[in-house]
């Protein structure tokens, strides 16, 4: 008897995928990997926005574990029909950012996103400040 027969009889169990919580996990101890995916977006803000600061409502593209297949990308040997094989999908979210007072136009500021069923995302904001029509 081969090895291959004492396994013959095995069935695949679809267990969920760890690698989002191994990710955030190895973020936490070694920080963030450098080549790390970034939400780029701009934002416009008056002058007295900026020199007040203001909260601006954002809408961003956030990765997440599919659910229909558990981040396997396959449902026992089919490919998943729902994230097409990759085992996540987009899912877009509303958030509000916070911009200090006196921000300047041209600035860059920096958050990270976290998602309870996905990786965490960094998003950086272009501020752009529209002059006051005299």
């Amino acid at each position: 008897m081969s090895a291959s027969d004492y396994f013959s009889d095995e069935i695949a169990i679809d267990f969920p995928s760890v690698d989002a919580l191994v990710e955030r996990v190895r973020d936490a101890f070694l920080g963030e990997l450098p080549d790390a995916n970034t939400v780029m977006t701009e934002v416009s803000l008056s002058s007295g926005e900026a020199f007040r600061g203001a909260v601006v409502p954002l809408e961003v593209s956030l990765r997440r574990t599919c659910a229909i297949c558990g981040g396997r990308g396959e449902t026992w040997t089919e490919p998943c029909v729902e994230c097409l094989g990759t085992g996540d999908s987009l899912v877009r979210r509303a958030v509000k950012v916070s911009l200090p007072p006196r921000v300047v136009d041209g600035a860059r500021l920096r958050y990270r996103l976290s998602s309870p069923h996905g990786a965490s995302v960094r998003v950086e904001v272009r501020v752009a400040v529209r002059s006051s029509a005299a």
